[in-house]
C-alpha cells in the first residue's frame, strides 16, 4: 500500500473538462446534491444520482478529514399539490409518507444519509432574504404578485450548460406570461391561491419557485461558495443554470459551486424510462424480487458520466458477481482498519471510474479464491469504499435462498435419512430440487451446509 493518496480528478460540467479536484478548504470539503421532490416513490433513475453522490462522498471521506454533505428535500411544489389533490389527502400526509419511503428505499441499497437534509418549507425566510437582495441589486423585479429573475441582467447566463440564448429559450419550457419582461425570465416567488401552501412575504401571500429553494438552502449550510454541486444531467438546465445565476447575483464575489458533477441518464432495456412504455421502475419494483446489493452493483457497472442500460440480464450478472465476491471473502469478518488497495483507490480517484475499480476487485477475487487472505481483506475493503460487501458471506447466501431456512433444514434432514436408508434416488432428488431453486448443498466432515448458487 502506498503512503500517499492519489490525486482525485473529476469531470467539471461547467468547464466540460476533467480536472484535479482542489477543495476550497481541505479541512472541510462541502458538497450539495439536489434531492427528491416528494410526491411519489423514487425510481431507479433517481437512484443513479443518489448512488453517484454516495460513492463520491464515500471517496471524499476516505481522502479528507471532514466532509459536509447536504442533500435537500423539495416539499413545496405544484406536482405535490396536484398529487395530494388527486389522492384526496393532505399535502403534509403525502410529503411525510414520501420522505419516509425515500429514506427506506435509499437505506435498503446502502446509500448513506447526508450530514444535513434541509426541507424547503423550513427555509422560506432564507429564500425571501435572497429574493429581496436580487430585487435591490436590479437582478429581479416584481410583477402582478410574482417576482422574476431578469436573465438579461446576468451576462454569464448559459455558461454552465454551454447553451446559446436561443437554445436556452427553446429548452427552458418557459411559461408564457404577459408580466414577464423577457420570455426566459424565471419565477422566484408566485402567489398562492386559497387552499394551497403559502407564506406571507413583501409581495403578498405566496410560495417560492423551485430554483431559489436550492440557492437558499446551500447558502444556509455551505456558505456563499462551496466545493461540489451535483445531480442528474437533466438538472443541468434550467435548474442548475438558474441556481448559479441567482446565487452569483446575490453574492457577486462568490463562485457559488466550484465544481459541478452530473451523472448521465439511465435507460431501461435500451429505452428512456417512461410510464407510457411500461418500463417505468421504482426502486421498490426492482427490490421486490432482487437483492438490494445487486441493484447497487448494477448501477456501478458504468462510469457515472456514461449512459447506463438497466436490464434483468444485467441484474442477474450482478448477482453472480456478488456470489463470486462473497465466496472469495469467505469467513472474513469486517475490519474497518483494512486499507483499500492502491489499484482500487487509483481507479476511483480517476473521475469515479467504477468499471475499472470493479475489474480490480475481480483480480483481487481471483487471488482470494486461490487462498490469498490479504487479497480477500483488500476485496472487502474495496467493497466498503463502494458501499458493497457489507454483510457476511453466510448472510448473503442465505438471504438469497428461494426457500425459507426452516424448509431447507427439513429437506437436508430428510436427505440425510434417505441416505442412511440407502434411498440414494430420493437423496439425489432432494439435492437436485434444491439446486433448481438456487440452493447448493455441500457435504463435509461436520455435516451438510448450504449456500445460494
Amino acid at each position: 500500500m502506498s503512503d500517499t493518496m492519489p490525486q482525485l480528478t473529476l469531470h467539471d460540467s461547467s468547464s466540460r473538462t476533467t480536472v484535479p479536484f482542489a477543495p476550497l478548504d481541505p479541512g472541510n470539503v462541502r458538497v450539495y446534491y439536489c434531492g427528491p421532490t416528494v410526491y411519489d416513490l423514487a425510481h431507479i433513475g433517481n437512484l443513479r444520482a443518489m448512488i453517484t453522490a454516495d460513492i463520491l462522498v464515500r471517496l471524499l471521506r476516505h481522502l479528507y478529514p471532514r466532509v459536509t454533505y447536504v442533500r435537500n428535500i423539495t416539499d413545496v411544489d405544484d406536482k405535490i399539490n396536484a398529487r395530494a389533490h388527486a389522492n384526496g389527502e393532505t399535502i403534509d400526509a403525502l410529503t411525510a409518507r414520501t420522505i419516509r419511503d425515500f429514506h427506506d428505499d435509499l437505506a435498503a441499497v446502502g446509500v448513506l444519509p447526508p450530514d444535513v437534509e434541509p426541507r424547503a418549507t423550513h427555509h422560506i425566510a432564507e429564500m425571501i432574504v435572497l429574493i429581496e437582495r436580487l430585487i435591490a441589486s436590479g437582478h429581479a423585479y416584481e410583477a402582478q404578485g410574482h417576482v422574476l429573475f431578469a436573465v438579461a441582467h446576468f451576462p454569464g447566463y448559459g455558461a454552465l450548460s454551454g447553451r446559446s440564448p436561443d437554445d436556452l429559450l427553446a429548452g427552458a419550457r418557459v411559461e408564457v406570461a404577459p408580466y414577464k419582461r423577457d420570455a426566459g425570465d424565471f419565477v422566484l416567488w408566485k402567489p398562492s391561491e386559497p387552499g394551497l401552501p403559502g407564506w406571507e412575504s413583501p409581495w403578498g401571500r405566496g410560495r417560492p419557485g423551485w430554483h431559489i429553494e436550492c440557492s437558499a438552502m446551500s447558502h444556509r449550510y455551505l456558505g456563499e461558495s462551496f466545493d461540489i454541486h451535483g445531480g442528474g444531467s437533466d438538472l443541468l438546465f434550467p435548474h442548475h443554470e438558474n441556481e448559479r445565476a441567482q446565487s452569483q447575483c446575490c453574492f457577486p464575489h462568490s463562485r457559488f459551486a466550484n465544481h459541478w458533477v452530473h451523472n448521465a441518464m439511465l435507460l431501461v432495456n435500451g429505452e428512456k424510462m417512461s410510464k407510457s412504455l411500461g418500463n417505468f421502475l421504482t426502486i421498490r419494483d426492482v427490490l421486490s424480487d432482487t437483492p438490494a446489493e445487486a441493484l447497487r452493483l448494477l448501477l456501478l457497472h458504468a462510469q457515472y458520466r456514461s449512459v447506463l442500460n438497466f436490464t434483468r440480464t444485467g441484474l442477474d450478472e450482478a448477482k453472480q458477481t456478488l456470489n463470486r465476491f462473497y465466496r472469495a471473502i469467505g469467513d472474513l469478518t469486517p475490519d474497518e482498519t483494512d486499507p483499500v488497495p492502491d489499484e482500487v483507490l487509483v481507479a476511483m480517484c480517476d473521475d469515479l471510474n467504477t468499471p475499472r475499480a470493479l475489474a480490480e476487485m475481480h483480480a483481487l477475487a481471483d487471488r482470494a479464491l486461490a487462498g490469498d487472505r490479504d487479497a480477500a481483506r483488500g476485496l472487502r475493503a474495496s467493497g466498503r469504499l463502494l458501499g458493497l460487501l457489507g454483510q457476511s458471506a453466510d448472510a448473503w447466501f442465505r438471504a438469497g435462498a428461494s426457500v425459507d431456512e426452516a424448509e431447507i433444514e427439513t429437506l437436508i434432514a430428510e436427505r440425510l435419512a434417505a441416505r442412511k436408508s440407502r434411498d440414494f434416488a430420493r437423496a439425489d432428488a432432494i439435492r437436485d430440487d434444491l439446486a433448481a431453486r438456487g440452493i447448493l448443498l455441500e457435504d463435509g466432515p461436520s455435516g451438510t451446509t448450504w449456500r445460494r448458487s
